[in-house]
Formats: structure tokens, C-alpha cells, sequence
């Protein structure tokens, strides 16, 4: 997390607001999509390729943003997939107790193939990784750090916004959390 004057983050939301509103579009049909979950000593080369490559695709190319998107935590995560074939086309990694904050459950990493936003999948995904972790997080609250664009998107998953936002990899992030 870094420190940034106001104006560059009112820069900053100004340029997330007018990408949020390019990645509205009309639905379009929701392709037949295999789920598989993985521990990282569990991928394929294959996967660990697609995966990455889609991770690249858009925190790094697409959003603009170079920064360390491989950072030791998925060694330590479960993994879920959407894949249709072999194409990885939805992603997301559920971060155990303790590892992203003390107490705290988390995900990230979530992800869609640009060309299927708007079908639903990103919905499908993050609600799978939440009935996950809902299974086995015995009270445990669950901590994002969510793009600002997306606060609503997680709050239709019972995620509350907490604290101010702030400038993360150079994009407006909120702190979210969601609790029993």
C-alpha cells in the first residue's frame, strides 16, 4: 500500500470509473465451464501456465499495472479454476487463516477472461470461493482488498466496506470484510 495526495486519487478513481463503465456490456451467453480446485503443488504445468497467463492478461497488461503479481502466497492457497477445455478463462485463490491478515480469511487474484465478462462468471466464481470458505472458516471473518469499482459487486456477497480507500499497485482499493 502506498501513499498518494488526494488528487492522484481522485486520478486514480476517475481512470477505474471509466474502465468500469467500458466493462459494462450487453450479457452475453455464459459458456459450459468446468470448475477444478487445486493446491498449488496440485496444478499441471499446464494449469500453473494458464493461470498465470491469464493473471497477466489483465492485473498486468490490461489494468496497466506492473507489480509482482506472483508473491509466495499461492504456495500457501487453494486454487479455483474455470476452465473451458483447457483454457483457464476464471481464476481465484482462497488465502487461509492467517496469511493475508492475523484472523483473517481472504481471496483474490479473482479473475474473468475479458471476452466472458458479463456472463455471470465472475458471480458463479466468487460465489463458489465464498460457499468454500463459509464451509470451513468456523466464525472466521473473511478480508478482501477489493478494487473501488467492485465495492458493490461484494457487497452483494454480504461484504461491508470498512475504512477509507486507498491506492493499491495504482489503483483505488476498500478494505471489505464479511462476517458471520
Amino acid at each position: 500500500m502506498s501513499s498518494f495526495s488526494e488528487e492522484m486519487l481522485s486520478d486514480a478513481v476517475s481512470r477505474e470509473t471509466a474502465k468500469s463503465s467500458r466493462h459494462q456490456r450487453i450479457p452475453k451467453h455464459k459458456p459450459q465451464v468446468s470448475w477444478i480446485w487445486s493446491s498449488f503443488n496440485g496444478f499441471s504445468v499446464h494449469q500453473l501456465y494458464e493461470v498465470l497467463k491469464l493473471r497477466q492478461s489483465i492485473f498486468i497488461v490490461e489494468q496497466q499495472v506492473p507489480y509482482p503479481d506472483i508473491d509466495d502466497k499461492d504456495k500457501h492457497c487453494l486454487h479455483l479454476m474455470g476452465c473451458v477445455g483447457q483454457e483457464v478463462v476464471a481464476y481465484m485463490r482462497l488465502v487461509p487463516l492467517h496469511v493475508y491478515e492475523e484472523g483473517y480469511y481472504s481471496f483474490g487474484r479473482v479473475v474473468v477472461k475479458q471476452s466472458l465478462r458479463g456472463t455471470g462468471l465472475g458471480r458463479d466464481l466468487v460465489a463458489q470461493g465464498i460457499q468454500y470458505l463459509d464451509k470451513i472458516r468456523s466464525g472466521h471473518p473473511v478480508k478482501i482488498s477489493s478494487q473501488l469499482y467492485l465495492k458493490e459487486f461484494y457487497s452483494e456477497f454480504g461484504f461491508q466496506a470498512v475504512g477509507e480507500s486507498y491506492i493499491e499497485d495504482l489503483i483505488p482499493h476498500i478494505a471489505m470484510i464479511r462476517a458471520d
